[in-house]
C-alpha cells in the first residue's frame, strides 16, 4: 500500500460516521486535525490528553478575550476547534476510544464555552447578552446532539451515546453528565415524543418526522462552526454580533420543528 492510499485509509477509519454534516468541520478542520493526528500517533499521545490540550486552549482564548487581545482569541479558538476535532480522529485511529474522552470532551467544552462567553460579555460590557448567547448556545448544541441521537435510533441504531462508567475519573465525569447533560436530553425527547403523541403518529409518520434534511441544518450550527463564527466577529473587533449569531441560531429552530410537524401530519394523513 503507497503512503498515500494509507493515510486516506487512516483518515477514513478516524472519521466519526454522521448522517449529516458540518460543512466548515468537514471541510476546514477535519483535514487539519488529520494533520495533527498523523504527528501524535506515532508519539502514542493518548487521546485525553488531546481534549486537556484543546481545554487549555479555550481558557486562553477567554484570558485574551478578557484582556482586550481579541485577536489572539479568535486564533486560539480555532486552534481548541482543530484539536477538538483531533482528539476523537486520534482515538479512532488509534483503537483508544473511551468512556473517559468521551465524558471528558463534553464536560470541558461545556466549560470553555461558558468561560469564553463570559469574557465576550465582559469585552462588549454586555454580560445578559452573553449569558442569554451561552444558554442558547447550549440549547443549539444539545438539540443537535439529540436530534441525531433521535435520528439513529429511528433508523435501528441503539447504540448508546452515553455509555455508562462506574469507576475513577471515568465515573466522576458520567454522574457529572448525568446531572448536567442528561436532564436536556431527557427534557428534548419527551418534547420530541410528545409532539408526535399529539400527532398520532405512526412509523412512517414519525420516519417523516425524524427527517435527514433538519439534521443538515443543526449540525452546520456545531462547535466547530459556532467557534469559527465567533473567531470571525473577534477578528474584526464585533464579538457582541456572535450573541446575535447564536441567537438567531436558536430563533431558527422554531420553524425546524414546525416543519417536522408539518411532514409528520402529511404522512398520518396520507396513511388514513
Amino acid at each position: 500500500m503507497s503512503v498515500v492510499a494509507a493515510q486516506q485509509a487512516l483518515f477514513e477509519r478516524s472519521v466519526k460516521q454522521r448522517p449529516a454534516t458540518e460543512l466548515v468541520c468537514e471541510y476546514v478542520f477535519r483535514p487539519l486535525a488529520q494533520l495533527v493526528v498523523l504527528v501524535l500517533l506515532p508519539l502514542r499521545v493518548p487521546p485525553p490528553a488531546v481534549v486537556l490540550a484543546n481545554a487549555a486552549c479555550g481558557v486562553g482564548a477567554a484570558v485574551a478575550i478578557f484582556a482586550g487581545d481579541l485577536i489572539t482569541g479568535a486564533l486560539l479558538l480555532q486552534a481548541k476547534t482543530v484539536l477538538d476535532n483531533a482528539d476523537g480522529q486520534l482515538a479512532r485511529a488509534s483503537g483508544r476510544v473511551s468512556v473517559l474522552g468521551r465524558y471528558l470532551d463534553s464536560e470541558s467544552d461545556l466549560a470553555v464555552n461558558a468561560v469564553v462567553l463570559a469574557a465576550v460579555g465582559s469585552a462588549t460590557g454586555e454580560p445578559l447578552l452573553a449569558l442569554g448567547a451561552f444558554l442558547v448556545l447550549t440549547l443549539v448544541l444539545s438539540v443537535d446532539f439529540n436530534l441525531e441521537r433521535l435520528y439513529r435510533r429511528e433508523h435501528g441504531d441503539v447504540r448508546d451515546p452515553a455509555p455508562p462508567a462506574e469507576a475513577g475519573i471515568a465515573g466522576l465525569l458520567a454522574r457529572v453528565y448525568q446531572g448536567v447533560y442528561a436532564p436536556q436530553d431527557r427534557a428534548i425527547e419527551r418534547f420530541v415524543e410528545s409532539r408526535l403523541r399529539r400527532i398520532g403518529a405512526g412509523p412512517a409518520a414519525r420516519l417523516a418526522y425524524h427527517d435527514r434534511a433538519t439534521l443538515r441544518i443543526v449540525a452546520n450550527f456545531g462547535l466547530s462552526t459556532q467557534l469559527a463564527v465567533l473567531g470571525i466577529c473577534l477578528a474584526v473587533g464585533e464579538p457582541a454580533a456572535y450573541c446575535y449569531v447564536v441567537l438567531g441560531c436558536g430563533a431558527a429552530l422554531v420553524p425546524l420543528f414546525l416543519r417536522r410537524e408539518l411532514r409528520a401530519r402529511r404522512e398520518t394523513h396520507n396513511g388514513r
